[in-house]
This record gives C-alpha cells, sequence and structure tokens, in this order.
C-alpha cells in the first residue's frame, strides 16, 4: 500500500510543483519586468492633446477626444452603436482583449477554466471594447492618468489604435451588435490573439510606447502601468 501511495503522490505531485514553478515564475519576470522604466519623450510646448490612462483595477483603457483636428474616431466608432447613443460624450476609452473575458465572463467569479485556458494560450479571438466618457468621469487620480500628447505623438498612437481592430473592404471597424456592459459602449472585431504574455494591459502598454509615453518594458497587469506614474 505504501508503495502505491508513493508512486501516487509522485504522479499527483510533480505536475503541481511544475505547474506552481511556471506560476512562480511567471509572477516574478512580471514582478521585475514591470519596474524596468521605457524613457518617455519629454513634454514641450506642443503637448497639448489629451489622453488618459484610465484602470478599472483589472483592465486598462487609452481615453481619447472623439473629434479633435488631428483625428475623428466617430468617423469609424459611430454613438449609433450604444444604446444611449448620447452626443454629449467627448471622449471615448478603447481597450483591446479577449472574446471570452469579455463576453462570458462578466465577474471574476464567473471565469470559466475554458475561458482562461483560451485565452491564456493563444486559442481564441479578440475584441475592441470602446466605453464613452464624460469630462466628469475622467478626473485625475491613482486610476485615471492625464497625459498631454504632441501631435506627432497622438498620430503614432492613433496608427497603433487602429492596426488593432479588424476592418471591412470600406475601411470601418467591424462593430459587433446586440453585446455591451451597459449604455455607453460597444464591441469590435479585432485582431491578433489574447495570452498570458499579451494581455490587456500589454497592449495599453504597447501603446504608450508607441506614442513615446512613461511605460514598463513588460508588463501583463494594470499595475505595471499605472507604476510608472505614481
Amino acid at each position: 500500500m505504501l508503495p502505491l501511495l508513493r508512486k501516487t503522490l509522485k504522479i499527483v505531485g510533480y505536475p503541481v510543483l511544475g505547474l506552481a514553478a511556471a506560476v512562480g515564475l511567471y509572477l516574478g519576470v512580471a514582478w521585475v519586468f514591470s519596474r524596468i522604466p521605457v524613457a518617455a519623450e519629454p513634454v514641450t510646448a506642443d503637448s497639448t492633446i489629451p489622453v488618459f490612462i484610465h484602470s478599472n483595477g483589472v483592465h486598462t483603457d487609452l481615453v481619447m477626444p472623439i473629434r479633435s483636428p488631428y483625428h475623428d474616431w466617430s468617423r469609424q466608432l459611430s454613438l449609433s452603436h450604444t444604446l444611449a447613443a448620447d452626443p454629449s460624450y467627448r471622449y471615448v476609452g478603447l481597450g483591446w482583449g479577449d472574446r471570452g473575458f469579455y463576453l462570458e465572463t462578466p465577474t471574476w467569479g464567473e471565469l470559466k477554466p475554458s475561458v482562461a485556458v483560451r485565452a491564456g494560450f493563444w486559442l481564441g479571438s479578440s475584441l475592441v471594447h470602446a466605453t464613452y466618457f464624460s469630462d466628469e468621469e475622467l478626473k485625475p487620480s491613482p486610476d485615471c492618468i492625464a497625459l498631454r500628447l504632441t501631435p506627432a505623438q497622438y498620430a503614432r498612437l492613433v496608427a497603433y489604435v487602429q492596426r488593432s481592430f479588424r476592418q471591412d473592404a470600406q475601411g470601418q471597424f467591424e462593430w459587433l451588435p446586440a453585446h455591451s456592459y451597459g449604455a455607453h459602449d460597444a464591441f469590435y472585431e479585432a485582431n491578433s490573439r489574447y495570452s498570458l504574455f499579451h494581455t490587456c494591459n500589454t497592449w495599453t502598454n504597447d501603446g504608450l510606447k508607441a506614442c513615446g509615453q512613461k511605460a514598463s518594458l513588460w508588463t501583463p497587469f494594470d499595475s505595471g502601468i499605472l507604476r510608472q506614474y505614481q
């Protein structure tokens, strides 16, 4: 009986220890890399375009003016795609992520193992989530970082975000009807795949790098981004 128990413990124990070691390594690398800052471009007199990093405590969005002299997001992101269709909103927050997380996981308590596995290992597809904000909702705080970009930096950010959308033959973003969290948001089909190494926050972090803002060398978590602005 004892040899059988030892054999069973080995069969079960080695995979468990291996998984624990992999998780520990992942978290350790994330901790180290998130604390290595990427050099930011200096703020100049031309840094006048307001942009925000907005976190809900887990996921980050890049928030930009809906319309500005430099880009008009309303040409591809119609307010009619939201339930409210409220024209008073002046900013749109864009976040990229896994389809299963977005559509099948309203809260972390409802996360299914199948969704987590698909997302973690490049097995699912992705979406862009657009959320509309008023001025009052974008007050600077630890979870809402205000930035000012130059026209050249903003152009790079816009180009980065646009590449994340799947577009039809006319260059329009592919809206996903009948899916939203509330009255002021919408989902769109996206390019690329989510994984443990390319998360929603990695996407935001890479966007900040693209437009010359403070960012982590790599981070899968929102804390790695926000830490750079503390």
